[in-house]
């Protein structure tokens, strides 16, 4: 925190779920240590120098199971902490870095992608397991060397996440309202949502480093109202008709869970994420013409949206986590 995004909830959730379990967590974040903003990316806070603090707090803590969620700064230093001292950890394959290294580096011919799986493969090539969210990307780790792949599905709050009728936003716009919420980010490929001819009209939640590019290009036809939490945001998307997905980078998309929990069919690519969890002509339609399915999502039952969310629990998903810690550490 405060960063707002689906990894942020995905840990979140994960805590909450643990400490319900009687499990105490303690939780080694940037905000511990002094922080410099990430130039590509200023809302990601990267810690500098924290490997005597990291020490510090592994022995002051003798953890039983040890996560590690990140790649960058404090990954590392977790990392070489546990290694030199023989304790066995988790980690975690989250962010597409291949799409997002060339997004905002560049390919230089294919380099940056092969740089990036390389450093990730040796990242995560000393975990006892690797957590991943769904089949297609264990699939397409193993395909690339990647070992020790365990399945760790997401969930979705659906006592929180759930429409509200009696919603009073009133967004003032002409239905139906094509949506999408999340993090506005050059890798969410939202131009393309914004792009399309649809009928009524277009409503952006949220907020991030490209925010100000897209509402300065497309402020007269779409209406960008920041980011929404907790009540806000489900009132907010409850007033809406379709989610309108555009992603290709995602490895899961947990706002498609959310927009299903509150009745929101989902428009979306036939990539990574969306195509594990969208089951087409039900609950979405996937597509690489978006415009002409997020029409087509108007017909589909808010109903069969609802019940895809709720086969996607924080219960499970808790358990699943637990499982793979309790395993390693019983081969101690």
């Amino acid at each position: 925190m405060p960063q707002v995004s689906g990894i942020t909830t995905v840990l979140s959730a994960t805590v909450r779920e643990l400490e319900k379990r009687e499990w105490k967590v303690v939780v080694i974040h940037p905000g511990l240590f002094k922080t410099i903003p990430f130039p590509l990316y200023p809302e990601i806070q990267l810690a500098l120098f924290p490997g005597r603090k990291i020490r510090k707090i592994f022995e002051e803590t003798k953890p039983d199971y040890v996560h590690i969620a990140v790649e960058w700064m404090l990954g590392p230093s977790a990392r070489r902490y546990c290694i030199r001292n023989n304790i066995p950890f988790t980690t975690a394959y989250h962010a597409n870095i291949n799409f997002n290294a060339e997004l905002y580096i560049g390919s230089l011919g294919g380099i940056t992608s092969y740089l990036a799986d390389a450093y990730m493969r040796w990242f995560h090539g000393r975990a006892d397991k690797t957590l991943v969210s769904n089949e297609t990307l264990r699939a397409q780790l193993a395909a690339r060397g990647f070992k020790n792949l365990v399945l760790w599905p997401f969930g979705v709050d659906t006592e929180l996440f759930k429409r509200n009728e009696s919603s009073t936003i009133d967004p003032g716009l002409p239905k139906p309202i094509f949506v999408y919420f999340g993090r506005i980010a050059k890798e969410k490929s939202i131009e393309e949502f914004l792009d399309a001819p649809l009928p009524g009209s277009k409503l952006v939640i949220g907020d991030g480093p490209y925010r100000g590019h897209l509402e300065s290009k497309y402020g007269r036809i779409a209406r960008f109202v920041g980011y929404k939490k907790g009540q806000e945001l489900v009132d907010w998307l409850s007033v809406c008709d379709v989610y309108v997905f555009p992603s290709r980078s995602e490895t899961f998309g947990l706002t498609v869970l959310e927009g299903f929990a509150c009745g929101l069919p989902v428009a979306a690519h036939d990539a990574m994420g969306p195509k594990d969890i969208v089951t087409n002509g039900v609950d979405g339609y996937i597509s690489e013409n978006l415009a002409e399915v997020a029409v087509k999502c108007l017909s589909l039952s808010r109903e069969a949206c609802r019940k895809k969310a709720l086969q996607y629990s924080w219960d499970l998903s808790v358990e699943a986590f637990m499982s793979h810690q309790v395993e390693i550490r019983r081969r101690i």
